[in-house]
């Protein structure tokens, strides 16, 4: 299984999926990280709220099955679900916070933070 983390700084989660600079990208098999690379965000949001190219940023991480970010739009969120990607909306503030608890299955998901 593949879980993108949303980040600027490979360091902490970023604010908002469509802005994030890029992704740490986790490769996990049986509740261990067994690779990680990072993405670049391509089709990022470029100012403007809808700004997005969320083909392309759906593309780039196509071979992930969750996405994890801090927040992101109702929209990306629809996308994201439409082509069986799991998104995830967390209040954790590290990308290493995160995927632990996702792997321990302790990871809550704020869909109230959707907007």
């Amino acid at each position: 299984m593949k879980v993108a983390v949303a980040t600027d700084d490979k360091v902490n989660i970023a604010n908002h999926f469509g802005r994030a600079l890029g992704f740490v990208i986790f490769e996990i098999d049986e509740n261990k990280v067994i690779n990680q690379e990072y993405r670049e965000n391509i089709g990022k949001h470029q100012e403007d709220c809808g700004s997005c190219d969320h083909d392309t940023m759906i593309n780039n991480l196509s071979d992930c099955q969750v996405i994890i970010s801090y927040g992101m739009g109702r929209r990306i969120f629809a996308d994201l679900t439409k082509n069986n990607i799991q998104a995830v909306v967390t209040d954790e503030k590290t990308v290493k916070d995160a995927i632990s608890k996702f792997i321990n299955n302790d990871l809550r998901n704020r869909l109230d933070r959707l907007h």
